[in-house]
């Protein structure tokens, strides 16, 4: 913090200096609106980019659908199932890692 302010973080990426909001960002994104019957449904999802000096790494993921009929709006969630599974097995392989590490340091240590 300097004069009160906060400093914004600045990231250097192939000589050129980034602040650190330019090179991650998170955006919501409203889909195409369709209409049937009554219903007007609109998907939305989450967009999380990444700058690179090289290229942009954009990732996707849905959020919700807006569902409107007669003037009410309702927002459904969509679970992604697939996404909680992947985090799932990330987090078993990291412990299982780890895991394997103290059993390693432990047989190390009782073998000296």
């Amino acid at each position: 913090m300097r004069n009160g302010k906060l400093e914004e973080k600045q990231v250097v990426a192939g000589g050129m200096r980034m602040q650190l909001k330019e090179v991650f960002q998170r955006q919501q994104i409203a889909g195409t609106t369709v209409i049937v019957n009554d219903y007007t449904i609109t998907p939305q999802s989450q967009a999380l980019i990444v700058r690179f000096p090289i290229g942009i790494f954009v990732w996707n993921r849905p959020t919700s659908v807006l569902v409107e009929r007669n003037g009410e709006v309702k927002r459904l969630p969509i679970v992604d199932v697939t996404r909680i599974l992947q985090l799932g097995l990330l987090g078993a392989g990291a412990m299982v890692t780890i895991a394997g590490l103290l059993a390693f340091k432990r047989r190390k240590e009782n073998i000296s």
